[in-house]
């Protein structure tokens, strides 16, 4: 076999949550290129639209545009549900949903602040996840699950506790879920990205304080572009790490050596 046979995702059909920008868009239309079918999720419809008519006028896969709040159970239950009904199976799952709607320090943060947080950073992981991992232990085929956490789980960001709190609870989340889930040949995994030019990341990227502290720490010297964590998320989905689970891969321009 051709090694690059290893990296395709040639009959597979994944689902990417958050994937109406940055870097959820950027996965899923890098797996669309490598061959899968890909379910988009978002809060609202509409904004996935544009991604999936990207994915089709580029590729000759399927985009599946599903609304879906990852904060919310009964969401995760019938999003699930419905790309088993249109695909009849699920092959590979990335939890890439995120908030943070506030900064600042733990002290000051109010309780629906830390509950929106949870919700969205890690119970939507988990609860997609396990329900994800049932489908393909049914089916017996394996199959793989990554979470996108994030460079703030390993080193604590400034004003943002419990952004890194919630990463680093996903980080022992992909860590417990790969212990279990690793007899039915599912393997779980993480993607931890340093700054990345996101929407999500525009208040640390347009605060010249902020953006040049992270620069000076930065062996590169830059931050990231979204594009730049496809080939970490391609490796996971892939067969190419099928004897890996359990790992937390730091894609953050040398930060963290």
């Amino acid at each position: 076999m051709n090694i690059l046979e290893n990296f395709s995702l040639s009959g597979k059909r994944a689902i990417v949550t958050g994937a109406s920008r940055g870097i959820g868009r950027a996965i899923a239309i890098g797996f669309a290129e490598a061959g899968a079918d890909v379910a988009l999720l978002s809060r609202k419809l509409e904004s996935l639209q544009a991604v999936a008519k990207e994915i089709e006028d580029r590729t000759p896969q399927r985009a599946l545009p599903i609304a879906c709040n990852m904060g919310k159970a009964t969401d995760i239950e019938r999003m699930v549900e419905q790309v088993l009904a249109e695909w009849g199976a699920i092959d590979v799952l990335v939890n890439n949903a995120g908030t943070n709607p506030v900064m600042g320090p733990l002290t000051e943060m109010d309780e629906a602040a830390w509950d929106k947080i949870m919700d969205v950073n890690l119970k939507g992981p988990y609860l997609a996840s396990i329900r994800v991992a049932r489908a393909m232990s049914e089916r017996g085929a394996g199959g793989k699950i990554i979470n996108i956490s994030s460079g703030a789980s390993l080193d604590p960001a400034p004003m943002l506790g419990a952004y890194s709190v919630s990463k680093a609870a996903l980080n022992h989340l992909t860590r417990v879920l790969a212990k279990e889930c690793g007899p039915a040949k599912i393997c779980v995994n993480a993607i931890a990205p340093g700054l990345i030019e996101t929407h999500f990341a525009a208040a640390l990227i347009t605060n010249p304080a902020i953006h040049q502290s992270v620069i000076r720490q930065t062996p590169l010297g830059r931050h990231g572009q979204p594009d730049e964590i496809v080939g970490a998320a391609l490796f996971l989905a892939s067969s190419a790490s099928d004897f890996m689970t359990g790992q937390v891969i730091v894609v953050d321009g040398g930060v963290r050596m």
